[in-house]
């Protein structure tokens, strides 16, 4: 079997992490090449490598962020997961703390979240430096000696990988790969060097020229990633392999061997000073355990792939400038992917044309996009709605509520399974319009962290709009939080605020309070709220009502001080009438009020303003009792992805 008919046989989903590194990309347009059912992650810098691979199979994913880690797993849900995810490789990658907590931290977190999902096969992408001093050709029982921050960090998680796979029962194995070359690699590294000097008809300086290494084709381990999900049981679980060729060639053969495949007269150099500072002389593999329990071989001789690499540089260098393919160039903006998070009650007419808006909006931006549908649980045919568009568009989402939880919900349930850098939040009935995002798009790569839509006009009767504007200046002036006045639920949200949001266990929360509370930089957007397009609000005034009361009681502790300072007033009012009453009647008795009258409005007053009082201990004892409970503040019933209704996840509920 060769490795496209492997690699369609691997039971799917299949998420690949780290899917704009190197090894990642390769393994992702493999796959793609082969079956749709893909998924790679993204974080930020330069992802040259992954020009042209449809934005509906990559997703952002922040390893250092819980939820972002979480939320990806619940949506995609994979059988086969192969994790390229590395940090400290390159000589220039010297962030130690960084290393550690990704290439350790975070991966025990993925170990984690994948545990329950009955994974087919988790494969890792280890490294051969996990050896360190002991590099010349051990097998996987041999000591490592690390010798540098990033060596320590893959041991570490090798031993990760030996308890989840012998004892918790992960199927999870550890490749340790060699000093892997071809198309994508990095154009810092060696042979991509060697390439580009030989398309000159010159050779690059090299190091020592008795330094090996066992140089192994991207093929040949794409084939071993597939061999090893495929052969993945109980026997492999915890197992780490080595893969690469066994094979040592110095520097000077490679050099030797470069002249003579590329028919070149220059005389290689060599520096002794050159590589990195915990690199080796003698680097190379011992792959018996791997042809034993995969049955894998190394097809492509170095001189194969010498001449296939540099083919593949010499078509992209009229596209690209070589030097930017690499870390060390700064990369594009990290900006670039952003999720909609849309909530539906009753719009079903109008969820069609807010997913043909939105869609038509980020393309014009060029960038990468979701869009989830919330649909809380809307009595017409939303859900059928979102299932129609998810089966033709696999950038859309569907959520489905058990009941209708309302608006602040459905954002929340939105945010916890967006997987992009930025959320916006929009109400379902088109009066947010989407084009707006433009502008928001702009203002956050400006710096801004929340970009908000501040409505300088509603197209409503004069008098509801002056009622509207009336509370937000009541509510700005009672908060204790700065909350921007005529702003709503329409924002953009950067995933560092989200993830801050997400941490507000607020049961009943009111999210435009919440977005003020947590801070960060926050801008608006001016712009005109439209009328419903479709149907009639579902807001009347006693939900209005219940709005300001939510807002007030949720932000504001100002009714409480307004009640302490009534009520001592009240009392310094009622000590200085007693005196009166008193002078009075020893002074003029005859002038002493006489009736009911006037202790039956003294009686009114205090009677009136202790049920008052009563009343707004009320709500926000209610507001106590209510988070108190600490029920969900939600709860999905099913996800709809690529058309398919799908059970939600129970412990995912919030």
């Amino acid at each position: 079997m060769n490795t496209e008919d492997k690699l369609k046989s691997l039971v799917g989903p299949i998420l690949v992490i780290g899917s704009s590194g190197f090894i990642g990309a390769n393994l992702l347009r493999q796959l793609l090449a082969v079956r749709s059912d893909v998924v790679g992650t993204v974080f930020s810098g330069n992802l040259w490598r992954l020009e042209g691979v449809p934005s509906a199979n990559t997703a952002f994913l922040n390893l250092q962020d819980p939820v972002s880690t979480s939320s990806l797993f619940n949506r995609f849900r994979p059988k086969t997961v192969f994790d390229c995810s590395s940090f400290g490789a390159y000589s220039f990658e010297k962030d130690h703390e960084r290393i550690h907590s990704t290439n350790y931290t975070s991966f025990i977190r993925l170990l984690e979240e994948v545990e329950p999902l009955g994974l087919n096969a988790y494969v890792h992408a280890g490294s051969s430096s996990e050896y360190g001093l002991n590099s010349a050709g051990p097998d996987e029982e041999a000591p490592p000696l690390p010798n540098s921050h990033y060596a320590v960090s893959k041991v570490a998680a090798n031993a990760a990988i030996s308890y989840f796979g012998k004892v918790r029962g992960v199927p999870v194995v550890n490749l340790r790969l060699y000093s892997v070359y071809g198309p994508y690699e990095d154009s810092s590294r060696l042979i991509p060097t060697v390439c580009d000097h030989t398309l000159r008809g010159e050779l690059p300086p090299f190091a020592k020229p008795e330094v090996t290494r066992d140089f192994i084709y991207i093929d040949d381990v794409v084939e071993a990633f597939a061999d090893t999900a495929l052969k993945m049981g109980p026997a492999l679980a915890g197992e780490s392999l080595n893969i690469g060729t066994g094979v040592q060639t110095s520097l000077k053969e490679l050099s030797t061997l470069v002249r003579d495949l590329f028919q070149l007269s220059a005389v290689p150099q060599f520096t002794p000073s050159a590589g990195r500072a915990w690199d080796t002389d003698r680097w190379y593999a011992n792959p018996t355990k791997a042809r034993r329990l995969l049955g894998w071989e190394p097809r492509v001789t170095l001189a194969d792939g010498l001449r296939r690499t540099q083919a593949w540089w010499k078509d992209q260098r009229p596209q690209v400038d070589f030097f930017k393919l690499s870390k060390k160039a700064p990369g594009r903006s990290s900006q670039n992917a952003v999720s909609a998070i849309v909530a539906c009650y009753k719009d079903a007419q109008a969820i069609p044309i807010m997913h043909a808006r939105l869609a038509a909006t980020f393309v014009k931006l060029g960038i990468d996009y979701e869009i989830i549908f919330v649909n809380d649980c809307s009595p017409d045919d939303s859900e059928e709605v979102i299932r129609k568009i998810s089966a033709t568009d696999p950038r859309v989402i569907g959520i489905s509520h058990s009941r209708n939880f309302g608006s602040q919900a459905a954002f929340k349930s939105g945010m916890e399974l967006a997987s992009k850098e930025a959320c916006v939040l929009l109400d379902g009935d088109l009066q947010d319009p989407p084009e707006l995002i433009e502008a928001f798009v702009e203002k956050w790569r400006a710096g801004a962290e929340v970009v908000y839509g501040r409505r300088v006009k509603r197209e409503m009767p004069y008098w509801v709009e002056a009622c509207y504007r009336g509370f937000y200046r009541v509510f700005s002036a009672m908060s204790e939080v700065p909350v921007p006045k005529n702003a709503g639920d329409f924002s953009l949200i950067d995933r560092k605020v989200v993830y801050w949001l997400l941490q507000c266990q607020e049961r009943d929360a009111f999210l435009r309070g919440l977005r003020a509370y947590v801070g960060f930089t926050q801008v608006g957007v001016d712009y005109v709220r439209p009328e419903r397009m479709f149907g009639v609000s579902t807001n009347n005034w006693i939900k209005n009502i219940g709005w300001a009361k939510k807002g007030i009681f949720s932000f504001s502790r100002m009714p409480l001080h307004l009640l302490t300072a009534l009520g001592g007033m009240a009392c310094v009012a009622t000590v200085l009438l007693a005196l009166i009453a008193i002078f009075i009647r020893i002074t003029a008795p005859e002038s002493v009020p006489q009736g009911i009258t006037f202790i039956s409005l003294l009686v009114m007053f205090f009677g009136s303003f202790t049920i008052l009082g009563i009343g707004l201990l009320g709500e926000y004892i209610g507001k106590i009792f209510e988070e108190a409970k600490a029920r969900p503040a939600f709860i999905r019933r099913n996800l709809v992805v690529r058309g398919e209704l799908l059970p939600a996840d129970p412990k995912r509920n919030a």
